[in-house]
């Protein structure tokens, strides 16, 4: 028989007597440590992953984070990603500079954390050094007939450039740099000729601007801050929450844009290049949603990954100029670790078309949905909420308002002995917590504003479930909540839309004749189902064949429909309640109309969990509640869902007060003796004698065999 479940099964009743603070203030000076860390403590292994990946410096060990928003995988991974960066080696300056001897091919460079900048402001200040001093060289030159002059003041103005950077000693290509610089502008001495203002001063930020005087200048790509000490703060943590062809790999800015600048003073380092000795975090569901180039990008980033080298390109199409620029540019060698972030659908979708991109990603982090409940956790979490009541200076939370809100993440797991890991879920309860306390003007968050802000939630996202609603009230959509009938039972289907999550009844409905074909589902039959829900039909068939065809092949066509469904059905949730309704028109017994089914089953009859269940008897409830409840309807549901059961109260007291009930099912025996009032046998009985004098009538009417 099936089980009626008593009000205090219903939910999970977590004491605030447990905890040994009378708010959240008190845990403050206790636990010190930030809400990162404490939402670490819900994801250990995942944070032992991460944190062995991330001081793993050799080349090839990128990071591939796996799990559901919400879960912190963002968050968690880049202050990870901080703490490591903070003890890595300095990262490097990256420059562009003219080539002399290759048409002004870009020369890059890797300098010291902020020795970049040192050499673009050294540098700029030797051309208008030289622009000021070039009238007075120039006219020594003609009355000595010598270049020694100008010679002597460019080895002057080199030499302090060497002298304020030591490490240029060091770099080879920079000494032949100046070397070719030096000869350049002996060769080119007639071009040195700047504007000269109305008080005779050379125009030198002119002079810096124009394309030929340009070719001595710095670009620094990358430049890194630096302390008083001349040391790098800090290795890169990079965050492109937007990625691109041009975010992620440069680009070669337009000549309109860049003036009269030359050609590598318009190339513009990308989060990769930025990222360089450091780590640089992605999600791969940002780098796919880019339908133009989202698989171009991603072919790049693969030859990225096998190369370890990069090249700025010019990806404007209608920039012809950057093509041939950049055909022959030098490849830059990149160091930088990638930290991947994709829910466990996008992998597994992606993972055998691009194993090999996927092979540079060794390291594969797990983020839960959930962690158990218990008192450690329960702590960590309350820890959690006090650490974000004091980054947003917002009110805290009263031992029973963090008892509310730990049921509320049980409820997003729909598990009493777990809880969910979303945090972000649970930070926006704190918020809309906090501020119907605010409204109110209470110095702390209660229970009941925790309540308030879980019911002001779902008003604001419950219009297309009240307008459901209404069409079943005016009897525009047909589901009956009282009396019997046969070869009918109100069903419940899940939406899950963006923003909302709600139940709803739907009737199915079951005939059956005399035929061979099994069951036939009409919304199969036009191709509005789903391979879920079409498996559990075939099931629903199995165990029909089971029962009732052992010694004679069934003679039964039963045809099934979802009655006004017309978006689709998918899922076996319904399987349960399928079979009833065939049971109920094979057997002529009328099935209790005020109770709606939910549950998948098995060949054996054997009844199985589903999901969205709170849901599913909610929305059944707020039904009954309007058109009247009579003490005669409730859900029932499987058994082994009776953990996932974290209802609201108004259905909790609905249940206490004997206006509606709800009970559980292992088997399809005791879920058709709930519905009709009679036992399987009796049902199998009435329906045995049916299918005989379907075959009878099959006999009848089948052709004659001629003989002789």
């Amino acid at each position: 028989m099936s089980q009626f479940l008593l009000p205090q099964q219903l939910t999970l009743n977590i004491s605030a007597q447990q905890f040994k603070f009378a708010d959240t203030s008190a845990l403050i000076a206790t636990e010190r440590k930030s809400a990162q860390h404490q939402a670490w403590v819900a994801q250990s292994e995942a944070k032992k992953a991460a944190e062995f990946g991330l001081n793993i410096q050799q080349a090839g060990f990128n990071l591939l984070a796996l799990g559901e928003p919400g879960t912190g995988r963002t968050t968690l991974m880049l202050s990870a990603m901080q703490e490591v960066a903070a003890q890595l080696a300095s990262p490097a300056d990256l420059i562009a500079l003219y080539q002399f001897d290759l048409n002004g091919k870009p020369l890059f460079v890797k300098l010291p954390a902020g020795v970049g900048t040192q050499l673009k402001q050294a540098q700029d200040n030797f051309i208008r050094q030289l622009a000021k001093a070039l009238p007075t060289l120039l006219e020594a030159k003609i009355k000595e007939n010598s270049l020694k002059p100008i010679q002597i003041f460019l080895e002057t103005q080199l030499n302090v450039i060497v002298g304020k950077i030591a490490l240029i000693q060091e770099h080879a290509s920079l000494i032949n740099y100046f070397k070719l610089l030096k000869q350049d502008v002996l060769e080119y001495l007639d071009a040195w000729q700047p504007s000269l203002g109305s008080e005779g001063e050379a125009n030198i930020d002119a002079l810096l601007s124009e394309s030929f005087f340009g070719r001595y200048r710095v670009n620094v790509l990358v430049e890194h801050a630096v302390d008083a000490l001349n040391s790098a703060i800090n290795a890169p943590a990079i965050y492109d929450n937007d990625p691109s062809l041009q975010s992620l790999f440069g680009g070669i800015e337009s000549a309109g844009e860049a003036g009269n600048a030359p050609d590598f003073m318009r190339l513009r380092a990308g989060n990769l290049l930025r990222a360089d000795g450091g780590t640089l975090l992605l999600h791969l569901r940002d780098i796919l949603a880019d339908e133009q180039n989202g698989a171009q990008l991603l072919e790049k980033l693969h030859r990225f990954l096998r190369n370890g080298t990069l090249q700025i390109e010019d990806l404007s199409s209608s920039n012809s100029q950057g093509g041939g620029f950049v055909s022959t540019q030098a490849s830059i060698p990149v160091s930088v670790k990638l930290v991947l972030i994709a829910t466990r659908e996008d992998y597994y979708a992606l993972v055998d078309e691009k194993s090999d991109f996927f092979n540079y990603f060794p390291i594969k982090i797990e983020f839960s949905e959930y962690v158990k409940a218990n008192a450690e956790n329960y702590h960590v979490y309350a820890a959690f909420i006090a650490q974000k009541c004091q980054q947003y200076h917002c009110k805290h939370f009263t031992a029973e308002a963090v008892a509310a809100l730990l049921q509320a993440m049980h409820r997003l797991i729909e598990d009493q002995t777990r809880l969910s890991t979303k945090f972000a879920d649970l930070e926006k309860l704190i918020l809309e917590s906090a501020a119907v306390a605010g409204l109110r003007g209470a110095k702390l968050v209660a229970l009941e504003d925790v309540k308030a802000a879980i019911s002001r939630k779902y008003a604001r996202h419950s219009y297309i479930e009240a307008r459901i609603r209404d069409s079943i009230v005016d009897n525009e959509l047909m589901i009956n909540v009282q009396g019997e009938v046969i070869g009918q039972i109100n069903g419940l289907t899940h939406v899950d839309l963006a923003d909302a999550s709600f139940g709803s009844p739907v009737r199915i409905s079951a005939n059956c004749y005399a035929g061979r074909q099994d069951v036939l589902t009409i919304d199969r039959e036009v191709a509005m189902s789903g391979p879920t829900h079409d498996k559990g039909v075939m099931i629903l068939q199995s165990w029909l064949h089971a029962n009732f065809a052992d010694s004679n092949p069934l003679n039964l066509t039963a045809s099934l429909v979802f009655e006004q469904e017309y978006s689709g059905v998918d899922g076996d949730s319904a399987s349960c309640a399928e079979l009833f309704a065939v049971l109920s028109a094979l057997a002529q017994v009328p099935i209790k109309q005020g109770i709606a089914v939910t549950g998948a089953m098995n060949q054996h009859g054997e009844v199985l969990p589903v999901g969205g269940l709170n849901e599913k008897i909610e929305g059944y409830y707020r039904v009954c509640q309007e058109i009247g409840l009579d003490g005669q309807q409730g859900v029932l549901i499987p058994k082994r869902n009776a953990r996932h059961l974290l209802l609201s109260d108004e259905v909790i007291n609905a249940v206490a007060n004997g206006k509606f009930h709800i009970a559980v099912m292992d088997d399809i025996a005791e879920g058709i003796s709930h519905l009709t009032g009679q036992t399987l046998g009796q049902i199998n009985q009435l329906a045995t004698k049916k299918l005989v004098s379907f075959k009878a009538t099959l006999e009848a009417n089948s052709p004659k065999i001629l003989t002789r």
